[in-house]
């Protein structure tokens, strides 16, 4: 699905990106872990071609992704932050995605699953944090595409918004897609991913499954196994 080689990035002296490799294979869920100031966000925006690398290669589906725009109508992002107009309301915001971009949606069964019917004439600016992420997710998963790219999904959720949120993750994993996430809750990376890659100063520092990283650290939880490859990195 994904093959990385050689990726190289800088934002004036400073490399975030050095020379990061990286095959993340059809189905399943991986997440994309590591401190701040990693490369995740730059990593997951060069795929996304939000970001233009200084060097290296990235293909989705066996071709470049570089000057090449079509690739990502066949992917559903959540930023970390989705900034829209806030004078717009739920159902014109659900609107303009849905005629901005081709293909069949689901909104409604999302808007049914998440609770948020009495809310679609409202402005976005007057909705809580939690309601505008659930919006969010709405527009995220009501298009049918085989990769998903999750960027702090949880933040702001309710925990009956949590189990939803994993039961659409669920779902969509049953049908062969390939899940990317990016989340500071442990908790919720372990219940969820097949498999862990952990950036550390712009370089893949550990890929595996969750067992691995157990068995790496002698730890149970992931919280305390990435905080002790941390521990080892910088004894």
């Amino acid at each position: 699905m994904i093959r990385i080689a050689e990726l190289y990035k800088k934002f004036g002296k400073v490399e975030v990106l050095k020379g990061l490799n990286l095959t993340i294979k059809d189905g399943g869920i991986s997440a994309i872990l590591g401190p701040n100031g990693s490369g995740k966000t730059t990593l997951i925006k060069s795929i996304l071609g939000m970001v233009i690398p200084d060097g290296g290669e990235i293909e989705v589906n066996e071709k470049s992704v570089f000057r090449n725009f079509s690739y990502r109508n066949e992917i559903n992002y959540l930023p970390q932050i989705a900034n829209f107009p806030g004078n717009l309301t739920v159902n014109e915001i659900i609107r303009m995605i849905r005629d901005l971009r081709p293909g069949v949606t689901t909104e409604k069964d999302l808007i049914e699953k998440f609770g948020l019917a009495p809310f679609l004439q409202q402005k976005l600016a007057n909705l809580s944090g939690g309601t505008r992420q659930k919006v969010n997710l709405v527009l995220t998963f009501m298009f049918d595409s085989e990769l998903i790219i999750l960027d702090e999904p949880t933040s702001g959720l309710d925990p009956v918004a949590m189990v939803h949120l994993r039961e659409l993750i669920a779902a969509e994993k049953s049908k062969g897609k390939t899940i990317l996430i990016c989340s500071h809750i442990m908790s919720f990376v372990q219940e969820v991913a097949d498999e862990i890659v952990f950036l550390l100063d712009g370089k893949i520092y550990f890929q595996g499954t969750v067992e691995q990283v157990q068995n790496k650290t002698g730890k149970l939880d992931l919280e305390s196994a990435i905080a002790e490859i941390l521990s080892i990195k910088h004894a």
